[in-house]
């Protein structure tokens, strides 16, 4: 059986949310295979050779983690990612977040996770959160254009996502894994993943990683 352990992330340190905590989980998991939200360039080669060589370690948190365990384990780090988030999102961010009500959304949320680490990113009460931010934005951008395709876009990314990891268990063996993703996505994959098994050609065991 393929199991995978989803866990929610933040891509930079911040507090309690670092790598060293990062790292802790995943030694207690002990995967054979580590799938990343990330595109393959994100951690080159010579990124790689710098490591393995010289001990530099890499500045995304999540794979500062993955290099760490490195340390203790062997697996197989499966970057997730053919393309990178699309442009209108980033439009869609850099206009809602100029809303001061949304900014300290984003400000406790942050306080939170920075206190409590990957016990608060891994929690139903981040979902909340993050909801309730979502739900902002979506007053804030109303019905245009751009939020409906920023809404699309991510739809089109986590699926992304996902179709990668399924089409490397059709190929790979393996016991156990993880896939680490950044929190935003958390409710949607969960939702996603309770679904999937009944439309792909493999079945996966998936646990969601919950505090």
């Amino acid at each position: 059986m393929y199991e995978i352990i989803y866990i929610s992330t933040t891509h930079k340190q911040n507090g309690q949310c670092n790598a060293d905590e990062l790292c802790k989980i995943v030694e207690q998991i002990h995967p054979e295979v580590i799938f990343l939200e990330a595109l393959r360039e994100t951690y080159s080669n010579n990124q790689e050779h710098l490591f393995s060589d010289f001990g530099i370690l890499h500045n995304k948190l999540e794979i500062e983690a993955i290099q760490k365990y490195q340390y203790k384990s062997t697996f197989k780090y499966v970057p997730v990612l053919d393309s990178g988030m699309s442009d209108v999102f980033n439009e869609k961010y850099e206009i809602a977040t100029q809303n001061i009500e949304l900014q300290r959304k984003i400000e406790n949320f942050n306080v939170l996770s920075a206190k409590y680490g990957f016990q608060f990113l891994n929690s139903d009460v981040s979902i909340q959160l993050q909801e309730d931010m979502r739900k902002l934005e979506n007053i804030i951008l109303s019905d245009t254009a751009l939020n409906k395709d920023a809404i699309n876009s991510i739809d089109l990314y986590e699926d992304e996502m996902l179709d990668n990891i399924y089409s490397y268990c059709k190929t790979n063996q393996f016991d156990k894994a993880v896939f680490m993703c950044g929190v935003a996505h958390r409710k949607s994959i969960i939702n996603k993943v309770e679904k999937l098994n009944k439309n792909k050609d493999i079945t996966l065991d998936w646990n969601v990683l919950r505090f």
